[in-house]
């Protein structure tokens, strides 16, 4: 939501975003002090004096990092909200295979020497990761036969002659998927997600992500503040009682008495209940460490992907791992983030293989989120849709109120990945939806001649 105020605000719009919190970033915020964190999990007491001055805490309640030549850092980069911010690269990206920890290996030299893999396995992974390097969608020399919007990347696996273990690793830690759906589908996106990771990791070498200083809720203020430039307003603590609609349009939002009126409405699922369709649950497990995490070679920051056949499920378990060095911790202390889709009833255990990870653990917090869709797109076809399905009937638009609306733009729920590519593909979903146009990043770039208090301050 903060992107989009941003993003719409540099667009020429006028916008209002109100949030019912007392701070930036809703779901997506980082809290502080430490005091806040143990309030709002309902923990008794007050943190140990080991955890250090509670000020020195940014706990963010949804673990992600930035692909380092992902869209999210394209956002930045083009909006400028980059001189905001400073970032850090996280030092390691690691997979779960039979009970152990790995390093991914991120360059052919890694590969050849990485103990994930026998002889003859790296000779071919090697040769894989060539002609995904050499891949180009717009130049059939580049197939080998592959046709990448038919092949399937089980077939493609099969060419190259990869294991179980290397294919597990390739789509569950370069090409970033959850579950292994993706083995049926064309090739094409497969290989584009695998180079965006070899890309990302070209740019800084450690890791193909970044992490911004202070914790994600820097995110959101930054956008918050690009909107404000373009003459954006924002207000925090602000209840929202109603949305106000009419003839099947929104018209504006009440709050404390008042209605402020508004031609399009950006909204997260938790405003709307009635507009949205629960699609599932994440467990999300926050632990503070006073120590790096075993078989990292002492990494102060690492994201731990353990693929779902290493552990018997159908979607992956996340580790996401930052520390003092990031400004989010107080000296010595390290936050592990574990996360993940549940599957059963029990989704503690569910998370139990990540958690073992991590011991000893000094102090943990466990949250389990609905995961929403919008089934209102917002959109007037979808309403004349409707109208169309009612005309013939007794009701006569009689149902229009209720099912759809024009211009309310519902986003969707953080997802369990540890990272904005999901976050973002939504972003430019609604973006398509409200403009009527592709999203195009072009579009963001700050205009030269916009002055709004940004001169002054040179």
């Amino acid at each position: 939501e903060c992107i989009l105020s941003g993003i719409m605000s540099v667009n020429g719009k006028k916008v209002l975003h109100m949030d019912r919190n007392s701070y930036y970033g809703g779901e997506s915020a980082s809290i502080t002090p430490l005091e806040d964190l143990y309030k709002r999990f309902n923990l008794p007491g007050t943190p140990p004096e080991s955890m250090g001055r509670g000020r020195d805490w940014n706990v963010d309640l949804i673990p992600k990092f930035l692909m380092a030549n992902g869209q999210l850092v394209k956002m930045l980069l083009y909006t400028e909200v980059t001189r905001y911010l400073d970032f850090k690269v996280i030092e390691g990206s690691f997979v779960y295979k039979g009970g152990k920890i790995y390093k991914v290996p991120s360059t052919e030299a890694e590969a050849l020497a990485s103990s994930l893999m026998g002889l003859f396995e790296k000779r071919r992974f090697r040769k894989f990761l060539v002609y995904v390097a050499n891949f180009d969608e717009n130049d059939p020399r580049t197939f080998e036969g592959v046709d990448p919007k038919k092949t399937t990347m089980r077939d493609v696996y099969k060419k190259f002659d990869l294991g179980q273990d290397v294919i597990d690793f390739t789509g569950h830690a370069l090409a970033l998927y959850r579950t292994d759906d993706y083995l049926d589908q064309p090739c094409q996106e497969t290989i584009n997600r695998i180079k965006l990771y070899s890309e990302s990791l070209a740019r800084y070498g450690k890791s193909p992500y970044l992490y911004p200083l202070y914790g994600l809720g820097e995110l959101p203020q930054g956008f918050a503040r690009l909107s404000a430039i373009y003459g954006g307003t924002y207000m925090l603590n602000k209840p929202i009682e109603e949305i106000v609609i009419e003839n099947g349009k929104v018209v504006g939002v009440k709050s404390e008495g008042e209605v402020a009126r508004c031609k399009q409405l950006i909204c997260d699922p938790s405003y709307v209940s009635d507009r949205v369709t629960k699609v599932g649950q994440v467990i999300r497990v926050i632990c503070i460490l006073s120590h790096p995490i075993k078989n990292t070679n002492d990494a102060n920051s690492c994201q731990i992907i353990i693929p779902q056949n290493q552990v018997n499920r159908k979607s992956d378990i996340y580790v996401c791992m930052i520390s003092s060095a990031h400004n989010v911790a107080a000296q010595g202390k390290y936050i592990a983030i574990a996360s993940t889709t549940v599957e059963t009833a029990d989704p503690e255990k569910e998370i139990k293989p990540a958690l073992d990870l991590l011991e000893p653990i000094e102090q943990k917090f466990v949250s389990i989120s609905d995961l929403f869709a919008p089934t209102d797109l917002g959109t007037e076809s979808q309403v004349s849709k409707r109208q169309a399905c009612v005309r013939g009937g007794e009701e006569r638009g009689s149902m229009l109120n209720c099912c759809f609306s024009f211009q309310i733009f519902i986003s969707r729920t953080y997802d369990a990945t540890t990272h904005f590519e999901t976050t973002c593909d939504d972003i430019k979903d609604i973006y398509k939806r409200m403009m009527g146009s592709e999203f195009d990043f072009e579009e963001m770039k700050r205009k030269k001649n916009d002055i709004y208090g940004e001169e002054e301050q040179q």
